[in-house]
């Protein structure tokens, strides 16, 4: 075994407080390129892979290509140390997404020969992502969306790769021009991946740019989750929302935080409560925007089919409406998944399938997205879903994606007894919006709490700007 000193993360250009000052810059640097081997016979093949591919260079000449540190928050030194010795097992890469122009015109082909079901025989949503909507965003998506604009804006911030637990982990991480930004790692959902975090990088990296102070500042980490987008897929199982958690403490250390917080909604959430779980050196407090509240007694009576007890509370009684409708409207996806996961053959080989599974998590979502695709944008544009939707086909990860639902016992919204501080974003359009009565048993060093008026399920995503000012607000007291 090769032994190789322990370096810092390519991209510190600065040494902050609670980050060891003795490691040097030891990079082995990878231009990871996306590369497909589609042949005129088999185009109708989905070949979507991600490859790190090695390169050395010298000290002396070897520059960052501008694009991937344009982000000011990120000063990288302009050079980077190489070795000629293979790479350590915990190097940290550079990353760089490029699909070739075969992988788009299949993807546009595919659109264009979707094999089309008669309308639905109802007038509104009850069965199913309605007909009229699919096929305005096939439309779009077949005639004048452009992928390449994503790629640009993705490929704009820093992007990197490590190995964690034998899993290759692609993460973004922009660092602050603040000298005393605090650390936070930001952990996506399904059918969300780091598209969903894009427009909060900046605001929370460069505060005072964005109606902020300079104290307001963070780190940021976004990692994609295990067998989604960039990341690796897992060959074998045990890939949970644990392991994850224990993951992102290893991702944290290595890149020399020794004091941070974490973040999350959907399986963020889950991730994110199992970090605080496990305590882990350096974590000292979280934020959710899809807590875990609902105590049992409450799941117990629903499970049983009894009425919402006479003495819920206005914001109570209004959770369980919510709980109730998802619980038996909304939850068809989630069984599958969790059930059957390679049984969904379909959403791996027709993009329109796999964009309407993706656009059915919620009905509040699935209205707002039905709105914009009727042409009255609201949160998300419609470059925005189909950013989304195109990284899942590109990186072929509907199957892979989807096996967390397997692999998780957790129940879902369940109180886990986080010990550690915790703060909690309740929106209005969430599955369910988490009363305060219900968020303060659920989190007993509940340090923040605060109820939006406007977002629901993908909440950075639709209001960045809300979303900014609460992880602001939330971990004020932990600076």
């Amino acid at each position: 075994m090769i032994h190789l000193e322990k370096v810092n993360n390519p991209g510190k250009a600065r040494m902050k407080t609670g980050v060891r000052p003795s490691s040097r810059l030891l990079v082995v640097f990878f231009a990871a390129t996306v590369s497909l081997a589609l042949p005129a016979i088999v185009m109708a093949q989905q070949a979507a892979g991600i490859s790190s591919q090695p390169q050395v260079a010298r000290v002396a000449k070897t520059k960052m290509n501008q694009k991937e540190i344009n982000m000011n928050q990120l000063s990288t030194a302009a050079k980077l140390e190489a070795s000629q010795s293979p790479a350590a097992a915990d190097a940290i890469r550079p990353f760089h997404v490029n699909f070739p122009d075969a992988a788009l015109v299949d993807l546009r082909r595919r659109i264009a020969a979707t094999k089309w079901p008669e309308r639905e025989t109802v007038t509104d949503e009850s069965q199913g992502v309605q007909l009229a909507t699919t096929q305005a965003l096939a439309k779009y998506w077949a005639t004048d969306y452009d992928w390449r604009k994503a790629e640009a804006r993705i490929n704009a911030v820093p992007n990197f790769m490590t190995n964690i637990d034998g899993l290759d982990i692609h993460f973004i991480h922009v660092r602050s021009k603040e000298k005393n930004a605090l650390p936070v790692i930001i952990t996506h959902g399904w059918p969300g991946s780091i598209i969903e975090q894009m427009k909060i990088i900046t605001p929370l990296t460069d505060p005072t740019a964005y109606g902020g102070k300079a104290e307001d500042a963070f780190d940021v980490v976004i990692p994609s989750l295990p067998g989604y987008g960039f990341s690796g897929k897992p060959t074998a199982t045990g890939w949970d929302p644990q392991r994850v958690a224990r993951a992102w403490a290893v991702l944290m250390n290595r890149l020399e935080y020794t004091r941070y917080v974490a973040q999350g909604g959907d399986w963020g959430n889950a991730v994110t409560e199992q970090m605080a779980l496990q305590q882990p050196a350096g974590l000292i407090g979280i934020h959710t925007n899809m807590p875990a509240t609902v105590p049992s007694e409450i799941s117990k009576a629903m499970a049983a089919g009894s009425p919402p007890p006479a003495t819920l509370s206005a914001d109570e009684r209004n959770a369980w409406n919510q709980l109730d409708f998802f619980y038996k409207t909304g939850l068809g996806y989630a069984n599958e998944m969790a059930l059957r996961p390679q049984t969904l053959y379909g959403i791996a080989d027709s993009p329109v399938g796999l964009a309407a599974w993706m656009l059915d998590h919620d009905d509040r979502s699935y209205k707002l997205i039905a709105r914009v695709f009727d042409g009255k944008p609201e949160g998300l544009t419609r470059d925005d879903i189909l950013d989304n939707v195109t990284l899942y086909w590109l990186t072929n990860t509907a199957v892979s994606s989807a096996r967390l639902y397997w692999e998780s016992k957790l129940v879902f919204f369940a109180p886990k007894g986080v010990p550690i501080p915790a703060a909690v974003s309740a929106y209005p359009d969430e599955l369910y919006t988490a009363p305060r009565s219900w968020t303060e048993k659920a989190y007993p060093k509940l340090i923040y709490f605060n109820k939006l008026p406007k977002g629901g399920h993908f909440a950075a995503w639709e209001q960045p700007e809300y979303f900014v000012s609460e992880l602001r607000a939330a971990f004020k007291t932990l600076r």
